[in-house]
């Protein structure tokens, strides 16, 4: 029997940033204005798409300057596609702004932005394939949740490259390949960050898919 409710309490992620002053008065403002939760969802996708494009083209950059502000933008897009993912979640349930297809924008942008950014992040660093098969692997990772969800267990957020672990580590080697040029690198911090997600995610995958057998048999009577 599908969870018939996809935003209950045991299919939201887990976020101290939630319990936050801030979050709550940026959902207050928001609230208050006539911004949906599904246009803040838009609004995480044009973020990625923003992050992805500048870590592509930060990739090919020679101009030291040029790559430093891409790599900064790259990472303030990263996060503000990450404040989007929380607002519209908190505008929806905590300001009471869901609407019926909510289940929808909830979940399509974010595999989406995972798209945009790792595969702009594997163009930028030469290495395409590695891009895509991060951009598979981190959608796996969705599947695999929302499979043990559609089976009547609680959503799994478990990692160890869940998407805030995903942006995390985008982020911060973006703002640490800022840096490069003191040692005359170029893209090795990208290239490892983009090894990292793609392995992190396969180990992800798995341990969810063990976690969601695990859950099936334990239902048996």
């Amino acid at each position: 029997m599908t969870n018939a409710n996809p935003t209950g309490p045991d299919n939201r992620r887990p976020l101290a940033s939630r319990q936050t002053g801030w979050a709550a008065a940026l959902t207050h403002m928001l609230a208050k204005t006539s911004i949906t939760p599904n246009q803040i969802s838009v609004a995480s996708m044009v973020a990625a798409a923003a992050a992805g494009a500048a870590l592509w083209i930060a990739g090919l950059a020679d101009d030291a300057f040029q790559r430093a502000i891409l790599l900064v933008a790259a990472a303030l897009f990263c996060q503000f596609r990450l404040l989007c993912n929380l607002l519209d979640g908190m505008v929806a349930i905590e300001a009471g702004k869901s609407a019926s297809d909510g289940a929808f924008w909830n979940e399509m942008p974010d595999r989406v932005s995972d798209l945009l950014i790792l595969a702009g992040l594997g163009y930028g660093v030469g290495q395409p394939a590695l891009g895509w098969a991060a951009v598979a692997l981190a959608i796996f990772t969705a599947y695999v949740r929302e499979l043990g969800r559609a089976c009547g267990l609680s959503a799994d957020f478990s990692g160890p490259m869940a998407k805030p672990h995903r942006m995390a580590l985008v982020t911060a080697a973006a703002l640490a390949s800022v840096l490069e040029p003191l040692w005359n690198g170029h893209n090795e911090l990208l290239l490892a960050a983009l090894w990292l997600v793609a392995v992190g995610a396969s180990v992800t995958v798995v341990r969810r898919a063990a976690r969601l057998v695990r859950g099936l048999r334990a239902r048996q009577p």
